[in-house]
This record gives structure tokens, C-alpha cells and sequence, in this order.
């Protein structure tokens, strides 16, 4: 569940999330109009991410923990970093957040059980989350930058993966590594995202009319 941000400062990636987060904040907007602070937590983020953003969200009095399997080290006193399961964080209580914030980390969580026990998390720790998946019917498949990867049987996508380098993974030398890597990301369409935030509201993510990515809010 680490953080998957590796693109160039505001390249394209960056522009597509900093669009993106504008829900976010305006999400925190209402917050702060109750409050002094806003209090995130980030299942799977990393402070690259939000300091890439930083023009977004700037001049706002938010705070950030942010939940990896592996900490990062950090500086800023602005962001908290712990090592955490996102299908288990009974460290915290109920509603101990003001939102909860999931960018490209539900995919990466393991299969649906552990995906239900992730949402449950998210639903539990705040009031209001933000969660954002790829969407299993858009084309490209964004881990392995290959059109049509995710739909094939997996004995082809094994059989790719050994067979060079794609995306964000070399080539894999065993069938071991190769399903490791495919079995790394499981994407989800809409009916599945919804059932696991039966509260929350969809939006979608288009490009040129085709679904990109999929985001729950509440």
C-alpha cells in the first residue's frame, strides 16, 4: 500500500490528479468552515503526493497521517507518517478523522475480502472520505501502461510479463515474479466500487467520453 506517485513535477499524471483533488478541497472547505483544522488521513498516500499538489490545497490548515506498510521518514510538520494495514486500523477510533483519502490504493489492497475490509476502514475513520480506483473498463491498464492488459486470460498477461517489461514492472525472470506482478493490482468497475461505499456518491473520471477512473465521495 505505498505510494504511487514517480511522475514528473505537474506532468500529466499531475495535472489529471491536481483536477481530481479540486473535490477533495472543496470537501475540506466545508470542514474548515466549521473548524480551525482539518484532520486527513491518507490509507496508502505519501507526502510527494500532496507537496506535488500543494497548489491546490495551499493556504489551508490541513494535517495529514499518512498510512503505509513501510513509513516514510519526514520533515514537515504538517504530515505524520505510521505504518499501517488500511484493512485493519483498529489503532484508531470511530470517526477520528475529518476525512479519510484513498488515491490508486483500493486495487492494490488484495482480493475482494480484502477490499470490503478496506472500505469498511475508510467508512469507519471520518465523516466524509474521498476514493479514487482506475476503472476496470477504461483500455489502458495504468500499472502495466498496455492497452487491453487486464482484460486478457491471466496465462497471457503471465505470459507478457515474461516476455519483457511493462509499465511500471521489468521484465519478470520466473513465473513466480510474473504472477506476483499481475496479481499486484485488481481493478474494479463501477458496480463493485459502489457496493463497497453503498453511502457515498460516484464520479467519474472521463477522458475523451471514456471512464478513467472511478471516485466515491461522501
Amino acid at each position: 500500500m505505498a505510494g504511487r506517485v514517480g511522475e514528473e513535477h505537474w506532468g500529466a499524471q499531475t495535472s489529471y490528479r491536481a483536477k481530481r483533488l479540486k473535490r477533495f478541497v472543496e470537501m475540506a472547505d466545508s470542514i474548515l468552515k466549521r473548524q480551525e483544522t482539518c484532520r486527513v488521513i491518507d490509507l496508502g498516500g505519501n507526502r510527494d503526493y500532496w507537496l506535488d499538489l500543494e497548489p491546490v490545497w495551499a493556504g489551508r490548515k490541513l494535517s495529514f497521517v499518512l498510512v503505509n506498510l513501510q513509513p516514510e521518514r519526514l520533515d514537515d510538520p504538517r504530515f505524520e507518517a505510521i505504518q499501517g494495514d488500511c484493512r485493519d486500523m483498529s489503532a484508531f477510533a470511530d470517526l477520528s478523522f475529518d476525512i479519510v483519502h484513498s488515491n490508486s490504493l483500493l486495487e492494490h489492497v488484495g482480493r475482494w475480502k480484502d477490499m470490503v475490509a478496506t472500505a469498511g476502514e475508510i467508512r469507519r475513520l471520518a465523516p466524509h472520505y474521498f476514493v479514487q480506483t482506475p476503472n476496470f473498463w477504461f483500455p489502458m491498464e495504468p500499472h502495466f501502461r498496455s492497452l487491453f492488459f487486464h482484460w486478457l486470460p491471466e496465462p497471457m498477461r503471465v505470459a507478457k510479463v515474461m516476455r519483457r517489461g511493462l509499465g511500471a514492472f521489468p521484465k519478470a525472470e520466473t513465473v513466480d515474479d510474473a504472477q506476483r506482478f499481475i496479481e499486484d493490482s485488481n481493478l474494479l468497475d463501477a458496480r463493485r466500487f459502489m457496493h463497497l461505499f453503498p453511502d457515498g456518491r460516484l464520479e467519474r473520471e472521463r477522458v475523451f467520453g471514456l471512464t478513467k477512473s472511478l471516485i466515491a465521495t461522501r
